[in-house]
């Protein structure tokens, strides 16, 4: 990346137009064709986190959007796939049968990957040393990454970088969550995502990534700087970059630029700018990171449904009579 020039980051409103439209000029006014060469394989990487039906809407991916992508590219190439990797709760193949992706898949002839079931290739991902990745993802001629616009109790807000966490293909990746701000901007470096395209027409404030407040924002975003792009979208609802921890690393890293005045931002600023309720890392969320560096707990603890249903029950009692709220 040269650093003599200034990031793009394309913004549309959907509200009175289609999803499709905005989504194709996005995708022109980032130059999309000189990243997409004839017949590339093309790797996408769907944000489809949650196979819950009532929290689909705002913590996956929008299937419209996804859509409209696939339907831009394939102007060029075939060679198109979507992935996603199972989670502790879910199959990926659940999460995009929810989400509304299997008729997309069907009908664009793209096939549906579930990154935990393709061949895997040990990288070094400092600081946490060898770890098994798609081999898929690191064979593509292009990889584009479509995250949602939401906050984040553990790293303050995720988007285009965080998103990439979902490509590791073990299910149980939690278990590195004490390396999870470090490892995504060296997830980014290695991935190196060519364009993002932000769904952010139904996005989440509060308790995100899956369990906060669905918020209607009507609007895509679009880079080929998805460190810019993050720093954007964040200062679009009133979120400060600079708390961001990932963001900032990949930015002092030289993989994106998160500086204001280094971004230069087509769109109608002021017609979409509003304020988020931030995500609170409150002591249960920070207890629970803490023990999730702990195989054991992982495993008889998180992974056990009649265990960690009525625990989590209880820990909503506590927020709703106070004990637990409150950042630490």
């Amino acid at each position: 990346m040269r650093r003599t020039e200034k990031s793009t980051v394309v913004l549309r409103g959907v509200a009175n137009r289609s999803i499709r439209d905005a989504v194709e000029e996005c995708m022109r006014l980032c130059h999309w064709e000189s990243l997409v060469p004839r017949n590339a394989q093309v790797v996408i990487k769907a944000n489809c986190c949650t196979a819950v039906p009532d929290k689909a809407e705002s913590s996956n991916t929008d299937p419209r959007l996804a859509d409209a992508v696939c339907e831009v590219l394939q102007t060029r190439t075939r060679n198109i796939v979507i992935g996603e990797s199972d989670g502790l709760r879910q199959k990926a193949q659940e999460a995009f049968a929810v989400t509304g992706f299997n008729e997309i898949a069907a009908r664009r002839g793209i096939p549906l990957v579930n990154f935990s079931e393709t061949p895997w290739t040990p990288v070094r991902c400092d600081p946490a040393g060898m770890i098994e990745l798609p081999q898929m993802i690191l064979d593509a001629d292009v990889f584009i990454t479509l995250p949602v616009l939401k906050t984040h109790a553990l790293t303050y807000f995720t988007g285009a970088l965080k998103n990439q966490w979902g490509a590791l293909p073990q299910y149980n990746r939690i278990l590195m969550h004490k390396h999870l701000d470090a490892l995504l901007a060296t997830l980014h470096r290695i991935f190196k995502p060519q364009l993002a395209v932000m769904d952010g027409i139904i996005g989440m404030e509060g308790r995100g990534p899956a369990n906060g407040k669905p918020r209607r924002l009507d609007i895509v975003l679009a880079s080929r700087d998805s460190v810019a792009l993050d720093a954007t979208a964040m200062r679009l609802v009133g979120l400060d970059p600079q708390r961001c921890v990932h963001l900032v690393l990949a930015a002092q890293q030289k993989l994106g630029r998160i500086a204001q005045d280094s971004i230069r931002v087509d769109g109608d600023w002021a017609a979409h700018a509003t304020q988020f309720e931030p995500a609170i890392l409150d002591k249960a969320i920070a207890a629970m990171n803490y023990m999730s560096r702990y195989r054991w707990f992982v495993k008889y603890m998180l992974e056990k449904d009649t265990i960690f249903y009525p625990i989590r029950a209880f820990v909503g009692l506590l927020r709703r009579v106070g004990v637990v709220e409150g950042g630490v």
